[in-house]
């Protein structure tokens, strides 16, 4: 890797290529109105770039930078809007780019009468009555991968079947699932079905995977924002091919909910759009549930007290997932104390349950940790673990979507404070269309997905339009 050193502004700037052949040129920064400007030439044709940044030469993390465009770039040139300040490295990773959104496989999982869809709801105890028969696809899609290179990803698509009636667009983020069958788009008897109520009542709904899950390579991309905004905004465009290329007709509406995992991956979906693709997308309402947005603050404090944890396999997803993506050590038997360091990992491939992770895990989840990464981990406000979580955290920016958060006091799973800390921090951030709800006073976290779930969807059909 080639650096080049600037004095810019105060502070020392490197800035590095990562390429698979020719090197790139990197030329010195420039302040503009707008920001940092970078720019460099060379390299191999055709590529993608994603720039990286981080705060010192040795140690830390490399983390995708803040761009003012959305990313991966196909220009040899990159923007930085933060102001000034500490010392910044940088370096610009050369990749293959995507042709995201592009379908690349489509199942035909069938045709649900209204008859079935009401026999299923009654099964389930959904009080939902079926207006349409709806049709089913698996779809396998282009996206980008964490480092803005490209991959697939597949998804659940339940697309109704209304005639000719313009329907609005409904994207569903699912909750925590640890095995690559378990995801929407393989698996008939999960959170499928709340895509199929959705189309029942006239929504196109959309349920992506993310990236790792159903038909996606790689380990299980497990609260990582970035990948689950690309992941969720590239469905919604394979979904609008496939409705265009079937006769279904969309009104424009665009409505976004997720309950746990789910609720993170839809406030960093709306991040996603709302940041970069508000000349193609218009969020109409967004309905986060139960989700961990403060993952470094709140959450991490939560992990780390003696509180007993009801599902300690969701710091185990975490780990293999961070890992992956951040490389917070050369492997991730290196962050655990034995016997983990052999039990754990080759549960943590997207071949098992979560029920399988917990049963191998101890019942306080960070004992998986060696003790001295623990120790670290808990007094280094700069740990590259607090790091990564810092990066993942959701509640940073003005949404100017109307917003509601559900959130059920007596959850013990995702604690009620990941909502008031996002909410807080909008407020302060002066966004003025968000609400906090409670939709099941002292329900747990299985009690209030149903609540908030039916609260969300009669929201959603207060806005339609025709």
């Amino acid at each position: 890797m080639n650096r080049i050193f600037r004095r810019l502004g105060g502070a020392w700037l490197a800035l590095g290529t990562l390429i698979a052949a020719e090197p790139l040129r990197l030329f010195p920064p420039v302040w503009t109105p707008e920001g940092l400007l970078l720019e460099w030439q060379g390299g191999e044709p055709g590529r993608a770039y994603t720039v990286q940044t981080r705060d010192r030469f040795d140690g830390g993390l490399w983390l995708a930078a803040p761009a003012i465009t959305p990313w991966p770039v196909t220009t040899p040139r990159w923007g930085d809007a933060r102001p000034p300040g500490p010392t910044r490295f940088y370096r610009v990773l050369a990749v293959e780019p995507a042709l995201r959104g592009r379908v690349l496989a489509v199942s035909d999982l069938g045709l649900y009468s209204k008859a079935q869809l009401d026999f299923i709801f009654s099964l389930a105890g959904i009080p939902v009555k079926a207006l349409y028969d709806v049709r089913a696809l698996a779809v396998t899609y282009e996206t980008v991968d964490p480092w803005g290179g490209r991959t697939q990803a597949s998804g659940f698509v339940a697309l109704p079947q209304a005639g000719g009636q313009r329907l609005p667009l409904v994207s569903y983020q699912h909750g925590t699932l640890a095995k690559k069958s378990e995801a929407p788009s393989q698996n008939a008897t999960g959170e499928r079905i709340v895509g199929l109520a959705l189309a029942a009542t006239g929504y196109l709904a959309v349920l992506p995977d993310y990236l790792g899950l159903g038909n996606s390579p790689g380990v299980p991309a497990y609260h990582h924002a970035r990948s689950e905004g690309t992941a969720g905004v590239d469905l919604l465009r394979a979904a609008r091919l496939l409705a265009a290329e079937r006769g279904a007709v969309l009104n424009g509406q665009l409505f976004l909910m997720g309950y746990s995992h789910g609720g993170h991956a839809t406030m960093a979906l709306l991040r996603e759009l709302e940041t970069y693709h508000a000349d193609e997308f218009t969020v109409t309402a967004a309905a986060p549930m139960a989700g961990a947005y403060d993952l470094s603050g709140v959450t991490t404090e939560d992990f780390l007290s003696p509180r007993p944890k009801p599902n300690p396999y969701y710091l185990a997803l975490l780990l293999a997932a961070y890992q992956d993506i951040y490389r917070l050590a050369p492997r991730l038997s290196d962050l655990l104390a034995p016997p983990y360091h052999a039990t754990l990992p080759p549960l943590l491939d997207g071949q098992h349950s979560g029920g399988e992770i917990n049963a191998a895990m101890p019942a306080d989840p960070v004992q998986v940790f060696r003790p001295e990464f623990l120790a670290a981990f808990r007094t280094d406000p700069e740990h590259p673990l607090r790091l990564a979580l810092r990066d993942n955290d959701v509640f940073r920016w003005t949404p100017r979507t109307p917003l509601r958060l559900y959130h059920c006091s007596g959850d013990q799973d995702v604690i009620p404070a990941n909502s008031q800390v996002a909410y807080a921090a909008f407020q302060t951030a002066g966004a003025t269309q968000v609400e906090l709800l409670d939709p099941r006073p002292g329900g747990t976290h299985g009690e209030c997905a149903e609540p908030s779930l039916l609260a969300a969807r009669a929201w959603f059909d207060s806005l339609r339009q025709p």
